[in-house]
């Protein structure tokens, strides 16, 4: 929305995830929570928000990146004090949107509406609140009479009466910068913590006559912040179940919801069916009338039109058009398999690309390799890549067989429609159109084994006499 700023503060530490990591940076689906609420201010219409950060900031930036601007709060003296060292991120805009870094589930729906409403009423300030049924550890909204806003009360410095509220702060207001600047000269730590609070501005805004408005969220779920380990586990439940639905409106079938799950990220084309126990993460595109899983993992994949994929795990591929993959097979990072390929089951690819109507059926590992059309890997095959320090890559051209049981010493070249026989090791390049044989000369010794009984028998003969 354009004339407003987005301010999020994450410079606290999260004391009550017990944990070395910052509470921002706990991962919900796969991403930082503060990455889902930067999200959300950008989809409210927020081109490009300023994130305070304080404790662990270099960690903060490295895990956001630079598509938002950093104010570095050295000394965490309360929301107010993080909002003042913030100041000059407001200049040039007529409102800001304050909110805390903590609550992943908030959507940019909710916010957008909370900016229009601000917009709308001319007010100074408009805080969203919500109403629950255990408003625990939350600053409780104290309203006079008539309904309007007295004031925003820790849990710490609440009275009985005051504690028993239901209707709590989320953490998400719009200001005009204005009558923001304005009050927050005037905080003071007079509180348990001798912190400068953010809500404590609206007292102050009431006082010189300013207008404060409170806006309740439509679903009180959605607007909660995440403080423990516990509420981190709701939250990821509750967008797990968000993506999924979404998908699932959009002509995906999810066969269980309760063992599926996708990542913010994913995502998926019509008419392709998601079973059971499955889990799309990070940038994953997955194409229409595809088949993935049961039991398959997709992270950072492309897997196009017309795949089936299952009991299987793919990692930075791309999977062409009709490829089908498992079961329990590895496509690791950077593998390509072309239109018609056949990954089939405990079979591994790595680094290579393999090409259209190409199979690598079972039990063989491909890695670093060049594999053209039409090509047969067979059972128990390896390219052997690796001397100890260097990778080297193998070349097998249009059309060649490979025998089961062969090992290609790279780097090696198997020309186009040559084949190498079961149980060879081959470590000289295969002219096209040729047959390569590297084993052992078969020798068959007549009556060895009548005579190797025989001698068992004369030995428990022996044995018995003792």
């Amino acid at each position: 929305m354009s004339g407003f700023q987005g301010l999020i503060l994450a410079a606290g530490h999260g004391s009550r995830m017990k944990s070395d990591t910052i509470k921002v940076l706990h991962p919900v689906m796969g991403e930082p929570m503060l990455s889902l609420v930067i999200d959300a201010v950008r989809e409210a219409g927020v081109k490009r928000p300023t994130v305070v950060i304080g404790h662990q900031a270099e960690q903060v930036r490295e895990a956001i990146g630079d598509s938002v601007d950093y104010v570095l709060q050295c000394e965490q003296r309360g929301t107010g004090h993080a909002v003042t060292v913030a100041a000059e991120a407001f200049e040039g805009h007529e409102n800001v949107l304050i909110m805390y870094g903590d609550a992943p589930m908030v959507t940019g729906t909710t916010l957008a509406r909370l900016m229009r409403d601000h917009v709308d009423s001319g007010a100074t300030a408009t805080v969203l609140t919500a109403v629950v049924d255990d408003p625990t550890g939350l600053g409780r909204v104290v309203c006079n009479e008539e309904g309007d806003l007295v004031n925003i009360v820790e849990e710490a410095d609440a009275s009985y009466a005051e504690a028993a509220i239901r209707e709590i702060n989320t953490g998400m207001a719009c200001f005009s910068v204005e009558g923001l600047l304005e009050a927050l000269p005037d905080l003071r730590p007079d509180n348990a913590q001798s912190e400068y609070y953010l809500p404590d501005v609206f007292p102050l805004m009431l006082e010189r006559g300013r207008k404060v408005r409170t806006v309740r969220a439509p679903d009180p779920q959605s607007v909660i912040g995440v403080n423990t380990r516990r509420e981190l586990a709701e939250a990821t439940a509750v967008l797990r179940m968000r993506i999924l639905e979404k998908w699932m409106a959009r002509g995906v079938t999810i066969m269980d919801p309760a063992s599926t799950w996708v990542h913010p990220g994913a995502e998926i084309g019509p008419d392709t069916v998601v079973h059971p126990f499955t889990t799309i993460e990070g940038n994953t595109r997955v194409g229409s009338r595809c088949s993935i899983g049961p039991m398959t993992h997709l992270i950072d994949a492309v897997v196009k039109d017309s795949g089936a994929i299952w009991y299987s795990v793919v990692c930075d591929s791309r999977v062409e058009e009709c490829v089908t993959v498992g079961p329990f097979s590895h496509l690791r990072p950077g593998t390509h398999l072309e239109r018609g390929a056949k990954i089939g089951n405990f079979a591994e690819v790595k680094g290579s690309r393999v090409g259209e109507r190409s199979k690598i059926p079972h039990h063989s590992y491909v890695g670093d390799a060049d594999v053209g059309a039409g090509v047969n890997v067979g059972a128990g095959s390896v390219t052997v890549n690796y001397d100890g320090k260097h990778k080297h890559r193998t070349v097998l051209e249009d059309g060649a067989f490979i025998g089961c049981n062969s090992n290609l010493i790279a780097p090696i070249s198997v020309g186009r429609g040559a084949f190498v026989g079961a149980g060879s090791t081959v470590d000289d390049d295969v002219p096209s159109d040729s047959l390569a044989l590297a084993r052992g000369r078969q020798h068959n010794k007549e009556g060895w084994a009548l005579r190797r009984r025989k001698d068992w028998k004369e030995e428990e003969r022996n044995h018995d006499d003792e």
